[in-house]
């Protein structure tokens, strides 16, 4: 069974996912906007200075937003009318969410790798900064696909969401 929240705390969550949300979208572009003025720039301080700021946009806001609408959707799904496993968008979402997640963090690694490549080079090399923009967009393009999940709400339902809503009507039936 599904625990439902007060108004109150159910408007407060939605605030606090919405924020994340919408703030992982806004990261992601900044993280983008950088790894083009790296791929365009004929200077290596801008190519250094890029790198840096893309683990660190990626560290102190990427991670944090990641992890808060991970978890802002979690409480959503669970303390509200929609449920976790009742219809085929949350199951969706959660699973592009959590999939996206593991992605960001598998690839910290790399860009930490190419700061300090960067760091150490005398020159502005471009190495590494093909896969970022394929990497950024794609992460760009997931969490698109999330949203317009989450504004049109698809409504088939699961079958624990056929069982559940037929459990419901036989028990106010009684």
């Amino acid at each position: 069974m599904t625990y439902v929240m007060r108004p109150l705390l159910r408007k407060f969550a939605l605030t606090a996912h919405i924020t994340t949300s919408v703030g992982w979208i806004g990261a992601v572009v900044t993280y983008l906007a950088r790894v083009v003025a790296a791929e365009t720039s004929q200077d290596a301080q801008t190519v250094r200075a890029s790198w840096i700021g893309m683990e660190l946009v990626s560290w102190c806001v990427l991670i944090p937003l990641t992890v808060g609408s991970l978890l802002a959707g979690h409480v959503m799904a669970l303390c509200t009318k929609w449920s976790l496993f009742r219809h085929y968008w949350v199951l969706f979402t959660l699973l592009l969410t959590v999939l996206a997640t593991i992605v960001l963090f598998a690839h910290m690694q790399t860009v930490s790798y190419f700061v300090r490549v960067a760091a150490a080079a005398d020159t502005a090399s471009r190495v590494g900064l093909r896969g970022e923009l394929l990497h950024a967009g794609g992460g760009l393009l997931v969490l698109l696909v999330i949203v317009g999940l989450n504004v049109y709400k698809p409504r088939d339902i699961t079958p624990y969401g056929r069982r559940t809503l037929q459990e419901q009507r036989t028990e106010s039936q009684s």
